[in-house]
């Protein structure tokens, strides 16, 4: 059967990373409904971004991805709509960003010493994520609408989904009960999160490996892994 078409009003684009440019569709060129709602999330993702939610309306995304407002209303009853639609894409963008990571991981038993190469790996899906996502990942890490219930908890179903993987591995990795692994899958995104955001940020001069390596020896060893072996510490 034949996939629903959407008459374009103007230009349609497929799923991109954020500021690509869409290419431009001849007028009167269909899309099938699948593709232009990837568009209007697209639009609406980069708008979101780069605007904020409440600076926002359904009218520049309408312009933005020249469509009629009816053709954005049949895919998007609201503009809360097509937010928590953009929300629940990133998060699956995530996960499917841990996933790839811990795959050639998982592939085989864990073994000793395999640890750091799972918390490095983890940190790098971070990594990753923001660095194709862009400004657009603050929609999921720094989200300006939580005070709004539906947003929070999509944005802490996307969290909760990534930090339950992420525990699996690291009980595997510890041999550590349900609970301990849950508080550090947790403690160990919060980590990876707050440097992927300040790289998205500062662009620090370290490449992202550096900075995986860094990151992943903090979580690993922690903070007394990293202490000079010159330092002394003296009790006031």
């Amino acid at each position: 059967m034949t996939e629903p078409r959407d008459l374009p009003d103007g230009a349609g684009a497929a799923h991109r990373p954020p500021g690509v440019p869409r290419p431009r569709a001849a007028r009167g060129t269909r899309m099938s409904r699948t593709d232009r709602r990837r568009q209007l999330l697209d639009v609406a993702r980069d708008l979101f971004a780069s605007e904020g939610f409440h600076h926002v309306s359904m009218d520049d995304i309408a312009d933005r991805a020249e469509v009629s407002k009816p053709v954005l209303y049949r895919h998007f009853p609201s503009k809360l709509d097509l937010y928590l639609a953009v929300v629940d894409a990133q998060g699956a963008d995530l996960l499917a960003a841990v996933e790839r990571a811990v795959a050639p991981i998982e592939a085989g038993p864990v073994v000793r010493g395999a640890g750091r190469d799972v918390v490095a790996a983890i940190v790098q899906a971070y990594l990753a994520f923001v660095q194709v996502a862009g400004e657009s990942s603050t929609l999921l890490f720094e989200s300006d609408v939580t005070h709004d219930a539906q947003v929070r908890t999509r944005v802490q179903h996307a969290t909760a989904e990534t930090t339950r993987r992420i525990a699996e591995v690291l009980a595997q990795v510890t041999g550590r009960g349900p609970a301990d692994a849950d508080v550090l899958a947790a403690a160990l995104v919060a980590t990876a999160q707050g440097a992927a955001t300040y790289w998205l940020r500062h662009r620090p001069e370290s490449d992202t490996g550096r900075v995986v390596d860094l990151v992943s020896d903090l979580a690993w060893r922690g903070v007394a892994g990293l202490v000079r072996p010159d330092f002394v510490y003296e009790d006031a």
